[in-house]
């Protein structure tokens, strides 16, 4: 008797690189890269410009206020449209949400690397952030929704985290590199090829999943328009402290109008069919006080990086790329902590690392607090901030579980969208306060007389960072009032 063809080929075993298990391996592997990376590149972009401004000022004649909104046009945009952002990825389906926030970010870095003024850049920094909340919230859904096994999404999640941070932290790093060796335009430049890349990959590898029936013919428009204008007004607000007084109607005014375009929408909500935010979802203890865990411990965080370069330069008196490449530390210390967080929170659940995390920053805040005008990186720097971004490592994961566990698949991309902008408005509100707070510190020495003015300047981050240490007390104090059971790991309802 002969043997027919199909049995002399090997079978499709679970390992072959043909069988199902491994096509399905492979495409949610693709997934967490694809989501990892568009996170890595939007959270650059909110410091990559910093470190390369000197040199847009020169080349562009930009005036002070034109710098300032160079980076402030980004981070509007992307904090007052992150929550509506995260709700389109549950109407039209996060594929179709990834790809259009994927294509206006890599399409917006182009036409700002082209700029040759500072009203086109600043417009395309704006849409930047425009491309970059809508893409943000879907990252984060694609993840959630890609790996629905409790240890396979807390993992997904621990290298989405790991990546987040160290985005941020990378941002010196990169920026000042790219400006040194190959000019001012290529911190914009290097988004388009990775952008491109990015969206090759997504049509091969994402699928193409569903919105929710109805897609945008659902949508909360009154809610839409009052939650993104109050948003985008509390943001303008704060960043306005940058060069008005907190007492100047140019700060207040924006303020006053989001407190007040906020009310108008939670009341929208209360009466819609459709709410953009169901306040029901804000009836949960462990959602609600891990997005304030999260603000707060972003409000420090955010803030360090900012005083930590400006002690670098200003005070230590390093190059752009040595100021960049002193956070490399800081980044390591980040994925480490991630990576522990990772392995361990399905054993502990999320609220011990919150509190060793959150403790461990706050520690390392007070030491780092202490630093001295004639220190150095290594005697007065690298302790205390090794351990801050560890601190910050360990609990930023946990934090996003918490936020995100137990939401129906519908709302996903709402919970990412909220845990984003819960981030993103604590990170405005923290440099506002600790620049406000360093300002009027280093001035106050400076009129007193008897200081120089690096040890003034120094007086005063000193200061900030011990409002930062308050911050990261009180975040402390929230991950205590989270319920300690383990349901609340990873995968169980909230």
């Amino acid at each position: 008797m002969g043997t027919s063809p199909s049995a002399l080929r090997p079978s499709a075993g679970p390992g072959h690189p043909s069988s199902p298990t491994a096509g399905r391996r492979l495409s949610t592997t693709a997934v967490l890269v694809i989501a990892c990376a568009a996170q890595f590149m939007v959270v650059l972009d909110v410091s990559i410009v910093n470190v390369a401004l000197p040199a847009m000022r020169a080349d562009l004649h930009l005036t002070p206020a034109g710098q300032q909104w160079i980076v402030n046009a980004y981070t509007l945009g992307f904090a007052g449209l992150l929550l509506l952002g995260g709700r389109v990825a549950d109407l039209v389906g996060a594929r179709r949400a990834f790809l259009t926030g994927l294509g206006v970010f890599t399409l917006a870095s182009l036409v700002g690397g082209l700029a040759d003024g500072a009203g086109p850049l600043i417009a395309a920094r704006a849409a930047q952030g425009v491309g970059g909340a809508v893409l943000a919230p879907a990252t984060l859904t694609l993840i959630m929704t890609t790996f629905t096994e409790p240890r396979a999404r807390t993992r997904a999640m621990g290298a989405w985290s790991a990546v987040m941070a160290a985005g941020g932290a990378a941002g010196a790093v990169v920026g000042g590199v790219l400006t040194e060796y190959a000019g001012w335009r290529w911190v914009l430049f290097v988004n388009v090829p990775v952008g491109l890349a990015l969206f090759v990959a997504s049509l091969r590898y994402v699928p193409a999943g569903s919105g929710g029936r109805g897609g945008l013919r659902r949508m909360d428009l009154p809610g839409a328009v009052t939650v993104t204008a109050g948003l985008t007004a509390l943001v303008y607000g704060i960043i306005s402290t940058e060069s008005h007084g907190w007492g100047s109607p140019t700060v207040w005014g924006p303020l006053v109008a989001a407190a007040a375009l906020l009310a108008l929408f939670t009341l929208i909500e209360s009466k819609v069919a459709h709410p953009l935010v169901p306040l029901r979802i804000l009836r949960r203890r462990t959602l609600v006080t891990a997005n304030v865990v999260t603000m707060l411990a972003g409000a420090a965080m955010f803030a360090m990086w900012f005083v930590l370069s400006l002690y670098f330069q200003q005070v230590l008196g390093y190059s752009a790329v040595r100021a960049g490449l002193a956070f490399v530390a800081g980044s390591v210390a980040i994925i480490a902590g991630s990576q522990i967080a990772t392995r361990t929170i399905t054993r502990t659940g999320p609220r011990p690392l919150l509190v060793a995390g959150t403790l461990t920053s706050t520690v390392g805040f007070l030491w780092l607090s202490r630093f001295d005008a004639h220190g150095g990186y290594l005697t007065d720097v690298l302790g205390p901030f090794v351990l801050c971004t560890l601190g910050m490592g360990l609990s930023m994961m946990p934090a996003t579980v918490t936020a995100t566990s137990g939401v129906p698949r519908e709302e996903a991309g709402l919970a990412s969208g909220l845990a984003n902008t819960f981030r993103q408005v604590g990170g405005a509100v923290g440099l506002a306060v600790l620049a406000t707070v360093a300002s009027h510190t280093t001035a106050t020495r400076l009129a007193a007389g008897g200081a120089s003015v690096p040890e003034a300047l120094t007086a005063g981050f000193g200061r900030a960072l011990m409002v930062g240490a308050l911050f990261t007390g009180c975040a402390l104090l929230g991950a205590l009032a989270l319920p300690s059971r383990r349901a609340d790991a990873p995968g169980s309802p909230s």
